[in-house]
């Protein structure tokens, strides 16, 4: 009897050479050669024929998706946050989904501490100000906010805001928090949402995307905020109202607002936008970065190895490390 054919794997991305290797020592792998998507009829006809997926945050998983590639089995996310995949879609058609839960932690609360530092002592424009040539030396000029001493809040306590709490305890802060499906962790008071607003000198958002966190930050709650309160996102772009935060740049009603994430990137919305706002992106009181939470070169390497051994172990009819959806 012959041996059954190796899986065939289709990666999405660029993948490290010893993820690669580790893949073709089960599979046959094709791999996308370069950061930019495949345009989505592409990737279906690509993946028609595949038996796992290693997917990425440019990827969108949907029922559609799936008809497309009746034979996908396992889906292996080099990612934590899985919204843009539909896990109940995928569930009914028996495919099996994965993450990386831990890895990421640590360099996004890495970024969400820098942002908001760099936010509040104006590096953006000081920087600019020195590449500019008009910098002549010391000035009395673009004093800003440090972190001794001021009150953060954060919104939500999972892995990212237990390290961004944790990270932020060693500058001296007071922090408050609200999560409603966690407790709140070690160095960290509990308050409600529009308690904890009207104190907080800087905001940092850590929570997943769901119809219940969609917008949490609206118009409404940050008319709340003090008017030099800083809001660090590093989470989903869909927490906040991004136009709502411009409104309230423009008008003087929020001292500055940093992203590592944006709307447009989330693509399990229908309705979302398909640009970060512009008069976002004019405004002089805001810094961005683009989806670098992750971006250390050992950890990247590292998550696409994870979400590797993920599919291995799944094509090996071991238990699946990550696994969040299981197979009908």
């Amino acid at each position: 009897m012959k041996p059954a054919p190796p899986p065939r794997i289709l990666a999405t991305q660029p993948l490290h050479e010893r993820v690669l290797a580790r893949l073709r020592g089960f599979a046959a792998v094709e791999m996308n050669p370069g950061p930019e998507p495949w345009p989505v009829v592409e990737l279906r006809a690509r993946a028609a024929e595949a038996d796992g997926l290693l997917a990425f945050m440019t990827d969108h998983v949907d029922e559609a998706f799936l008809a497309a590639c009746p034979r996908l089995r396992m889906i292996g996310c080099a990612l934590k946050g899985a919204d843009n995949f539909d896990l109940a879609a995928c569930e009914r058609r028996g495919v099996v989904v994965s993450v990386v839960p831990d890895l990421l932690t640590a360099p996004t609360a890495e970024l969400a501490v820098g942002l908001l530092i760099g936010l509040g002592r104006h590096v953006r424009v000081g920087d600019a100000l020195v590449r500019g040539g008009g910098f002549a030396g010391w000035r009395p000029i673009l004093y800003g906010a440090g972190l001794e001493g001021a009150t953060v809040g954060l919104l939500g306590f999972g892995r990212v805001g237990q390290a961004v709490a944790a990270r932020l305890q060693g500058f001296g802060c007071r922090i408050l928090g609200h999560d409603a499906g966690a407790p709140a962790p070690p160095g960290v008071t509990a308050a409600p949402i529009e308690e904890l607003l009207p104190v907080a000198d800087a905001l940092v958002l850590g929570l997943p995307l769901t119809p219940a966190t969609h917008h949490i930050l609206d118009a409404r709650r940050l008319a709340l905020l003090p008017a030099h309160a800083l809001v660090v996102n590093v989470a989903r772009g869909s927490l906040v109202d991004e136009a709502a935060v411009a409104t309230a740049l423009e008008a003087g009603r929020l001292g500055g607002y940093a992203a590592d994430v944006f709307a447009m990137e989330d693509w399990a919305l229908p309705d979302r936008p398909r640009e970060i706002p512009p008069a976002l992106l004019a405004h002089p009181r805001t810094l961005f970065t683009p989806h670098l939470g992750s971006a250390v070169a050992q950890v990247r390497e590292a998550i696409e190895m994870a979400a590797a051994e993920s599919m291995a172990a799944f094509f090996a009819g071991a238990p699946v490390p990550g696994l969040i959806g299981r197979a009908a």
